[in-house]
């Protein structure tokens, strides 16, 4: 045999990794005591464990405590116990920590990997090469923020005690992306891990102690729902930071409404991977395996649909074929496997269950010829093709090894079909030419954009979704403020509007009458019911009356707002000079409209003529912010920059306060606009007719139809329908307690952005109550991943 036979006849032989070091740790341990409460190792309260198995053989690795409620109690104890001489730190002394932390699991990293592969099934070389590395990295690199969070954060603080709840797909990598900004914020934290990953959560607590990690500013508590549950609704929680799945992620979210817990979501996806006709097919070939086929599919940004221009779809699809029956299927501790098993049982059976959903809703799924090994959860790489958009394997997320394939004919159905998804987590987009992939990134609704690339992830460079992907970023900037608070000015305990109670005199007829109509898509419209709501002056007489809107009203609202496509397009200066034009505007009728809040609010002319003035102030200033409130470029250890773009939210909708009638309203709308939102705003109910005089100043003001809509009524009601309304993407609500309370609980059917004045109002006239902090819950920031070099 010649050396080329022997080269042709070369397989891979066997290379395990070494296990006896972690089987060594397992030995020793006594997972009976595996809560780390108050720098302590302790039992449950109740005596109760849970079953933690290998993956791979289906084989016990431990029993581990199981902590209840009472633990919980004690987790949240110790950790506000710790919070103040934590937070009073130095950045300087909290970066040391952060450091030192980086450090011990570099010493270990080898044990941490092995321990991750065993616990929770990922092939060694992911578990070693990646989660391992990103883990540490992500502790150094927020020791940095630590040290610079005066600098970079100013008039911001650490939000208290952290509740964290992680996922069993990444245990480490979650661990770190959750407790490193929470510490360098100078919070405290309960974290609980996954039940079925929960070996390297006790390892890293064990470098806790070794890294000199003060006494209950890290508590881990292992468990499962009851554990969950206790965290999410403890009042001595000042933050939930969760990552999981959609359905958890939206009884997260009604559980905190009316809370005032500040909340982040790190949620499902359904990725589109999408592959333009002049891309490298054998580049975006290798690519699709690190998008799908990571983790077995087991990832929240898994590119599991294959979207593929006509003209290269075979050749594509041929290519996938052949690169699939070269994947190694086996033990995820041998360096040649490329899929480990799934999870658990449970995982195996759902993934099964939605591949022969998917087939018999018409997708035509082939796997490789391979063996499976004989124990453990495996499952076979699929590939569904001839997949409708309607398809369970287009819709749902697997979350296992299974690609669906569809086909586009131009950029514009790529788009579409891209976005044809509740989720909006990653995307990637193959293509050489640039401009075309830059085109369509931004078109994207999703947090995550990869160019010519997937699953890059790194410290420095923000991640998190849009829809019901969840809200708020980790990593980077963005990630720092997910657990940083600014003290807003608050104003008045707002109580529930009492207008139909309120006796209203009747006008001495002098006046011809007027009765305010909705503006809705540019025009002034009647009320779809008919019906009409008397506004008193301060006096008690008839002031005039709006028109009384309702949940048609609203729909109508929304569909014009989503449908002005001109604002949002519009380039930032072109936004910037509009709202230039509409406070000259004002201002020329600014006289008028210091009459009409003296005449309905009973302030002083000085004091009126300070409202309008400080209105058009607010006004400028949003003008002038419109084309500098700009992104970022990160720069992450790679031949690639990451571009934060800003992006408007979409349709907000606003109930503005009583208080300041003109100028809370103005406060609120100003900055949506700036940032290209369109608004459908439910004015001040008790004082809606300073708005309504507004609708002739935006008329000719230059803002295209749709881009703003009034719709005047009950804020309790009009509240809750623009809560529901799954095509409105951000909430902002300044009413009394309850209205608000509700309008984050009723949210969770497209788990929009909402923010809530908690029943209070603010100090409109405050410098506080203006600038960066309004413009941040005006914008989503979308990370793309641009590579660069050969």
């Amino acid at each position: 045999m010649n050396i080329l036979d022997r080269y042709h006849a070369m397989e891979y032989g066997p290379a395990p990794e070494a296990r006896n070091e972690a089987d060594a740790w397992l030995a020793a341990r006594d997972f009976g005591r595996a809560l780390f409460i108050g720098g302590d190792w302790k039992a449950a309260s109740g005596g109760k464990t849970f079953e933690t198995s290998e993956p791979s053989s289906g084989k016990l690795l431990a029993n581990v405590s199981d902590a209840n409620a009472v633990d919980i109690d004690a987790a949240v104890a110790a950790a506000s116990k710790a919070l103040p001489k934590w937070s009073a730190a130095s950045g300087y002394q909290r970066a040391k920590v952060l450091y030192a932390i980086g450090r011990a699991m570099q010493r270990h990293q080898r044990l941490f990997a092995v321990l991750e592969t065993i616990d929770n099934g990922k092939p060694i070389r992911e578990s070693r090469d990646i989660d391992v590395p990103l883990a540490i990295r992500h502790f150094i690199h927020h020791a940095g923020w630590a040290q610079a969070l005066d600098k970079d954060f100013p008039g911001h603080r650490g939000v208290g005690v952290v509740g964290q709840i992680i996922p069993w797909n990444f245990p480490l990598l979650m661990l770190a992306w959750k407790i490193a900004p929470a510490l360098a914020a100078g919070c405290t934290v309960v974290l609980k891990p996954a039940e079925f990953t929960p070996l390297t959560s006790i390892l890293f607590a064990e470098i806790c102690e070794r890294a000199g990690v003060p006494k209950g500013v890290v508590n881990i508590v292992q468990g499962g729902p009851e554990a969950g549950v206790a965290i999410v609704n403890h009042p001595g929680v000042q933050k939930i930071a969760f990552t999981g799945s959609s359905e958890v992620g939206k009884i997260i979210r009604k559980a905190t409404a009316g809370s005032g817990k500040k909340l982040s979501l790190e949620l499902g996806g359904k990725s589109a991977f999408i592959v333009f006709e002049d891309a490298d097919l054998d580049s975006a070939v290798e690519g699709l395996v690190d998008g799908i086929w990571f983790n077995q599919g087991q990832v929240c940004c898994a590119g599991s649909r294959l979207l593929v221009q006509e003209g290269i779809a075979d050749a594509l699809i041929a290519k996938v074929k052949t690169r699939m029956s070269r994947l190694r299927v086996g033990s995820p501790l041998d360096k040649n496997t490329d899929i480990g098993p799934l999870v658990d049982l449970t995982q195996l059976d759902r993934v099964k269950g939605l591949v022969a959903e998917g087939a018999r809703q018409g997708a035509v799924c082939w796997q490789p010829d391979a063996a499976l090994p004989s124990s453990g959860y495996y499952h076979l790489p699929t590939l569904a093709t001839g997949v409708s958009p309607a398809n369970i394997l287009a819709q749902e997320e697997v979350f296992g090894p299974v690609l669906a394939t569809m086909t586009f004919r131009n950029t514009e159905e790529a788009i579409e079909l891209a976005n044809n998804t509740r989720y909006g987590l990653a995307a990637s987009v193959w293509s050489e030419n640039v401009n075309l992939a830059l085109h369509v990134a931004p078109q994207l609704k999703a947090g995550v954009v990869w160019v010519n690339g997937t699953n890059m992830f790194d410290a420095a460079c923000g991640f998190g979704g849009y829809r019901e992907s969840g809200f708020g970023r980790e990593g980077g900037r963005e990630g720092m403020f997910e657990y940083l608070t600014a003290k807003l000015p608050l104003g008045p305990v707002i109580k529930p509007a009492t207008t139909s109670a309120q006796p209203v005199e009747q006008a001495d007829g002098s006046a011809i009458d007027r009765t305010a109509k909705l503006f809705i898509g540019g025009k002034q419209v009647r009320p779809d019911g008919n019906y009409s709501l008397a506004i008193a002056t301060a006096k008690g007489k008839l002031a005039g009356e709006v028109g009384l809107g309702s949940r048609k009203d609203i729909r109508d609202a929304v569909s014009a707002a989503r449908g002005a496509k001109a604002w949002p397009e519009a380039t930032a200066y072109n936004r910037s000079q509009v709202l230039y034009y509409l406070a000259e505007n004002l201002s020329g009728r600014a006289g008028e409209f210091a009459a009409r809040l003296t005449e309905l609010t009973g302030a002083t002319p000085k004091a009126a003529r300070e409202e309008v003035e400080q209105s058009l102030e607010r006004l400028f200033l949003y003008a002038g912010l419109a084309d500098k409130f700009e992104g970022r470029v990160h720069q992450p250890p790679a031949r690639a920059v990451t571009l934060a773009l800003h992006e408007p939210v979409g349709v907000v909708g606003i109930v503005a306060p009583d208080s300041s009638p003109l100028l809370g309203l103005i406060s609120l709308v100003a900055p949506a606009l700036a940032m290209g939102n369109t608004v459908v705003a439910v004015p001040s109910e008790r004082y809606p007719l300073l708005a309504t005089d507004l609708y002739q100043v935006i008329e000719y003001s230059d803002i295209p139809s749709g881009a703003i809509n009034i719709v005047t009524g009950r804020s309790a009601e009009l509240a809750g329908v623009l809560a529901k309304h799954d095509d409105v993407d951000g909430l902002w609500v300044f009413a009394d307690a309850e209205t608000c309370a509700k309008a984050e609980a009723e949210s969770i059917g497209n788990l929009k952005r909402v923010w809530s004045g908690n029943g209070r109002s603010l100090d409109w006239a405050s410098d506080e109550a203006a600038g960066d902090a309004f413009l941040r819950r005006a914008v989503e920031v979308k990370n793309v991943w641009v590579p660069y070099g050969d």
